[in-house]
């Protein structure tokens, strides 16, 4: 089971590597992609038309989602304890790290400051 970011879904709705987009497709068809609202409310933030805004609630909508209770708390005390602000890791992207790790989700992000701060939990656990 897998928490997609946000820059996964913008490659795959721009069909920029094809091998992500199938990949996703598999993981879509197979039910293993959980929703979380910071992400979906990132990429409503970017739609350019209404068309682009029906496919990505229709997503939204059909997703199964993240267990969100306390997830800034939880976000805000990850950052801390890490020290990500420091290292350009905003709240948000710790919230979306703290939903993939309280639902026990793998987190599967192109971002390389996310992918810094995944890098540095699994470190140290």
């Amino acid at each position: 089971m897998i928490l997609v970011d946000t820059s996964v879904w913008i490659s795959y709705f721009r069909k920029d590597d094809p091998g992500l987009s199938e990949m996703l497709k598999k993981y879509l068809k197979d039910q293993d992609v959980y929703a979380v609202s910071a992400v979906f409310g990132e990429l409503l933030q970017g739609v350019r038309n209404d068309r682009e805004r029906e496919i990505i609630n229709l997503f939204w909508e059909n997703l199964p989602k993240v267990d969100e209770t306390r997830l800034f708390i939880e976000a805000g005390n990850l950052s801390s304890r890490y020290k990500f602000f420091s290292m350009g890791v905003g709240l948000m992207d710790c919230y979306i790290l703290a939903a993939a790790l309280q639902n026990n989700l793998a987190l599967w992000t192109l971002d390389k400051k996310l992918q810094k701060a995944i890098d540095v939990i699994e470190s140290v656990d």
